[in-house]
């Protein structure tokens, strides 16, 4: 490859990356803009940030780009000076452009840099709009209230001061692949490091063997410092991510002529940055839908007491080693007779009016299943629930659904902070081990004679009757089972499930690798994990298996 031909790639990818940034920066403000149309900071900021991309663009010799930048630089120009006020449909006409943007620099960068028919005509609307303005001279308005001015050396004064800040800033953009291959070593050495351990407990004690021991250990110390650092490094905050929906609810909220507020809690909650990559579609639908279907319009909110505004929460936090993540909205709620009637159009003939709350609500995240009395744009097809449950358990994630006619719907999914690494319980089966996502696991007992040997069944467990899923039978393991067999009691959302198990070997902090061809699509496995004796351990898909033990109607 010629030398020049790299640096240009290089250059590339960090454009890329700036671009998408100031890109994200200029939605979160148009929308923030169009409630505070005097915010001259935020007016600054968007300003800053197309001025970055044309100058970029021009730079990098991508002129089409350069150009449809300048168009959106001179209307927010007019809209600094005071002479253009912004609108609702200015602000959609500057988020069109701004998509507008995203989609020439992506064009650019693989080499077609070039404007089409739709681009020239929103270049066109823009110019039209930064000419609207009849008075070239015309006093303050809102966007340039009074000692504005004052605030805009001052702004001018602080980006100076932030601009040298960066600068001296000793921070560096990291490939992901890089980052992946460091947690892949860290892996591979945590297996090594688990198999010297156990050789060492094996071996007889001696005063050279304790040195060894020692050594270990310190050794064994410095790893673990070394994995929780590597753990950091690919931790990034959810803020970015959530803000970006500002923009999704702002434009579902206009198209259904709704008033909606979307509220952030959380925002500096880490998680693994490939776990954000893989939550971003199902956030969007999830968010889509509360505003689309969930928030009542304006009249209808008004005619029964409400606050013609509504609201969505959007909130995150740790719980144990798991992150929560809770889509809320204050809308219509959901509806037991209309989920009953419409589950039974779907031929489903289970008792469902005495089904809990909880299991019949998850009933929405069934293929095709919607109770929607409309279709839009933007959902009422029932195929987007079903997409986002699959993608969270893809995730190993679990996905839980609550509401009530009136009062508002509440979807919370529940994920691990990263998918390389979980804390897991491992249990036997004749000579093969299985490992439970040790967030998953309430308690272990013994199981009691007599209970049966059946695969499926109820235990009692302190007098409240629990399904139980025997493994061995799951998997069809050849051979009789022990004398002795043992009970994983499971959490499954608001309820608690059984696995009996052979033998159970304790807790381990395990690296998951991933399943081969021959077990990819075995129902109940989600990975694999390399053993200290070097032995490979199968993980189990805890929300497979488990509803496997509720099927016939064996829930309590």
């Amino acid at each position: 490859m010629d030398p020049m031909d790299f640096d240009r790639d290089e250059l590339l990818g960090i454009f890329s990356a700036e671009t998408e940034e100031n890109l994200r920066q200029m939605e979160e403000a148009f929308v923030r803009l169009e409630s505070t149309p005097d915010d001259v900071e935020t007016l600054q900021a968007i300003f800053r940030a197309a001025h970055t991309i044309k100058g970029n663009a021009a730079g990098l010799g991508f002129p089409a780009l350069a150009k449809f930048a300048h168009a959106l630089e001179d209307v927010l120009d007019r809209i600094r000076s005071g002479s253009l006020a912004l609108s609702t449909s200015l602000a959609t006409v500057l988020l069109e452009a701004v998509d507008g943007l995203r989609e020439l620099a992506h064009g650019a960068i693989a080499g077609h840099d070039s404007l089409r028919r739709d681009h020239l005509d929103l270049i066109e609307r823009l110019e039209a709009t930064a000419e609207s303005a009849d008075d070239p001279s015309p006093a303050p308005g809102p966007a340039m209230a009074p000692g504005a001015d004052e605030r805009r050396a001052s702004i001018g004064r602080r980006w100076a001061d932030l601009e040298g800040a960066f600068s001296r800033s000793q921070t560096l953009r990291v490939d992901i692949e890089k980052l992946d291959r460091m947690l892949n070593l860290t892996g591979e050495i945590a297996v090594a490091r688990e198999r010297l351990g156990d050789l060492l407990d094996r071996c007889e004690r001696n005063p050279q063997l304790e040195a060894v021991v020692e050594a270990h250990r310190a050794a064994d110390r410095l790893f673990l410092d070394l994995q929780e650092e590597v753990m950091k490094i690919r931790m990034v905050p959810l803020g970015p991510t959530f803000r970006q929906f500002f923009r999704t609810v702002r434009d579902v909220a206009t198209a259904g002529r709704k008033l909606v507020q979307l509220e952030l809690q959380g925002e500096d909650v880490d998680v693994d940055t490939n776990v954000i990559e893989h939550l971003r579609d199902p956030l969007t639908h999830l968010v889509r839908n509360a505003v689309d279907h969930g928030i009542e319009p304006p009249d209808v909110r008004r005619a029964v007491g409400k606050d013609p505004t509504g609201h969505v929460r959007l909130q995150a936090r740790h719980e144990g080693g798991s992150i929560v993540i809770q889509v809320q909205d204050d809308g219509a709620g959901l509806d037991r007779t209309r989920i009953i009637a419409r589950a039974r159009a779907h031929g489903d003939h289970r008792d469902l009016e005495s089904m809990p709350d909880g299991e019949l609500f998850r009933l929405i995240l069934e293929p095709g299943f919607s109770t929607a009395e409309r279709v839009t744009e933007y959902s009422g097809r029932g195929v987007g629930m079903d997409v986002v449950k699959r993608n969270v358990e893809r995730l190993r994630g679990s996905i839980g659904v609550d509401g009530r006619p009136g009062g508002g719907t509440t979807i919370t999914l529940r994920l691990p902070l990263t998918l390389a690494i979980i804390r897991g319980f491992s249990v036997g089966l004749g000579d093969d081990t299985y490992v439970v996502p040790l967030d998953a696991v309430v308690e272990c007992l013994k199981f009691p004679r007599g209970a049966g040997g059946a695969g499926r069944g109820v235990l009692s467990l302190r007098g409240r009757p629990l399904p139980y899923l025997r493994l061995r039978d799951h998997f069809r393991c050849a051979g009789e089972p022990p004398e002795r067999e043992n009970v994983l009691v499971l959490r499954y959302y608001d309820q608690q499930v059984c696995l009996v198990v052979d033998r159970l070997l304790g807790e381990s902090q395990t690296v998951i690798k991933p399943l081969g061809r021959v077990l990819g699509d075995v129902p109940g496995l989600s990975g694999s994990a390399i053993l200290g004796s070097g032995r490979v351990a199968l993980i189990l898909e805890v929300d497979t298996l488990l509803r496997e033990a509720l099927k016939d109607g064996l829930a309590a």
